[in-house]
């Protein structure tokens, strides 16, 4: 029986989420509630448009040809993905039928250790190359205070993901004022450091390009007045999480 996926949008030739050219699936649905969002439309739970993994991988296909002259792939980001477990499996089983990179773009928002998430989780991890782990703040009550949740769980999924041995990137947004004090940076780069799986670490400037969005959807955008951090500030930021790291990011 096929299990169709909640799906936000496409993009059929992305750059900046995993190596090389790939295909972005935007799933529908996130438990966070992140400040600086430049996705909250992708928010609700159980709308977007329902699709199968084999009409997506037929899409796919068309652009295969640029993914393998690139080293790229297809990625699936949201939302958040993890809440459509069995959706990626389907798909990146069908991917990899076709020599196709897989990547996952998670918050791990909804993470947990109960058997029935792993048992899916674990499986999942069988069909993906790399997962792209965004760690928002290191401190989890200011993580409460800019995504609405804590982040006990997320820094837990990260901690398996070490264990099991999976190529991991972590990003990080960096917000003035919010997360780019030195105390919160020192503090994450010593997580960071605990992990023997990260292959990457990429400072992303935050930016206030989804302000529209939340204008359209009616909400207050809570981070208005907050700049862009300069490049000093991000190759700053870059040194801290990555210092403590046994190999370099």
């Amino acid at each position: 029986m096929t299990t169709y996926g909640n799906i936000h949008s496409v993009e059929t030739c992305g750059t900046v989420d995993g190596p090389g050219i790939r295909y972005i699936v935007f799933t529908q649905g996130c438990l966070l509630r992140c400040q600086y969002c430049h996705n909250a439309d992708t928010w609700s739970i159980g709308t977007g448009k329902q699709m199968s993994p084999e009409e997506i991988v037929k899409d796919i296909e068309l652009y295969k040809p640029f993914m393998d002259a690139s080293g790229g792939g297809v990625t699936v980001s949201g939302g958040e993905p993890l809440l459509q477990i069995p959706f990626i499996i389907e798909l990146f089983k069908l991917c990899k039928e076709r020599g196709i990179h897989t990547t996952i773009d998670s918050s791990a928002g909804c993470f947990s250790r109960s058997p029935e998430f792993l048992e899916q989780f674990d499986e999942l991890l069988e069909y993906t190359d790399l997962i792209l782990l965004d760690i928002k703040h290191i401190d989890s009550k200011r993580h409460i205070k800019l995504t609405g949740k804590p982040n006990e769980h997320i820094l837990d999924c990260a901690r398996y993901l070490s264990d099991k041995g999976q190529p991991v990137w972590i990003r990080h947004v960096l917000v003035p004022t919010v997360n780019d004090q030195d105390e919160y940076l020192e503090r994450m780069g010593q997580f960071l450091g605990t992990l023997n799986n990260i292959e990457k670490v990429e400072i992303l400037p935050y930016h206030q390009l989804g302000v529209y969005k939340w204008e359209t959807l009616g909400y207050k955008y809570p981070l208005a007045g907050i700049q862009s951090p300069s490049d000093e500030q991000v190759e700053h930021a870059y040194k801290m999480l990555t210092k403590y790291m046994k190999k370099p990011a």
